[in-house]
């Protein structure tokens, strides 16, 4: 399973950043979906999570008011609206396929995951 995974860039402190991830049809509609980072030097961290229907939307405490995820079964895709970046909002972003109906924030519970999107935000 591809994931392409892109609007990632080097912004300031305070600015916005869309990410978007691209799912394959055949497994968007009917699985959770998550977004991960991992900071330079750190492990991997959760930081959303959405449920198959889109209703159901979970946020990292870092993240909460500032972050927005949703998906778009049209085009079969996942978002990460992110507003009011802090640099320690610094890292690679990575969207995921849950394993059942709903994310998760242990990344165990993710069975296919892609390649990262850089975002660094200087201060």
């Amino acid at each position: 399973v591809q994931l392409q995974a892109s609007g990632g860039g080097l912004v300031q402190a305070g600015d916005s950043l869309s990410l978007s991830c691209v799912f394959p049809k055949q497994t968007f509609d009917i699985y959770g979906m998550g977004w991960f980072r991992q900071p330079p030097g750190k492990e991997r961290e959760f930081v959303s999570h959405i449920n198959w229907q889109g209703d159901k939307k979970f946020y990292a405490d870092s993240v909460k008011g500032r972050f927005t995820i949703s998906r778009d079964k049209n085009v079969n895709t996942l978002y990460l609206q992110m507003e009011k970046l802090k640099p320690e909002d610094t890292g690679s972003y990575v969207c995921a396929i849950a394993r059942r109906a709903w994310g998760s924030e242990n990344a165990d519970d993710y069975e296919f995951w892609g390649q990262g999107t850089q975002v660094t935000v200087s201060s």
